[in-house]
């Protein structure tokens, strides 16, 4: 399973997933451009010291993401949408799944949704519009996880 960002615009954001996929052993793919300088200083406090526990992988486009993705192996991306059809917790995950997130500001555009092989919603209160991206990332991954099995066995302190 794997988190991909596409084109983050805060790099706060962008630190706090990586901390989750350091957490939960979840490699990460960013999507550039990035809308701030992709540097230590700007996600050093956000990511804290768990930045380089995680495995991250930069892509200059989505272009470029699509085509490491070549092989047979590459998984489904599932698209993590307010306009997704299908509940999350209704989604039956695979563990070569790859999670994408829209750029906060903007989403994904349409290209990226019709690439998509699912979009999956997270069910909010009917007068909100959206989780920050992290918060439903960590929903998201927490749900896969837990269909995989990731938890069984866990001894959490």
């Amino acid at each position: 399973m794997r988190l991909v960002l596409y084109q983050p615009d805060i790099p706060q954001n962008t630190g706090a997933l990586l901390r989750l996929g350091a957490c939960f052993n979840t490699p990460v793919d960013i999507i550039e451009p990035c809308g701030f300088p992709f540097d230590d200083k700007r996600l050093r406090r956000s990511a804290m010291d768990y930045g380089g526990a995680c495995e991250l992988v930069r892509h200059r486009s989505w272009e470029a993401f699509l085509d490491s993705r070549a092989g047979a192996s590459a998984g489904r991306l599932v698209l993590l949408s307010t306009a997704g059809a299908l509940p999350h917790s209704d989604f039956v995950f695979s563990p070569s799944d790859s999670l994408v997130l829209g750029r906060e500001s903007r989403g994904v555009p349409d290209d990226v949704h019709q690439m998509a092989d699912a979009r999956v919603r997270i069910p909010i209160a009917a007068n909100m519009r959206s989780l920050n991206v992290v918060v439903a990332a960590g929903i998201v991954l927490g749900e896969a996880l837990r269909q995989q099995g990731a938890f069984t066995g866990r001894i959490c302190l």
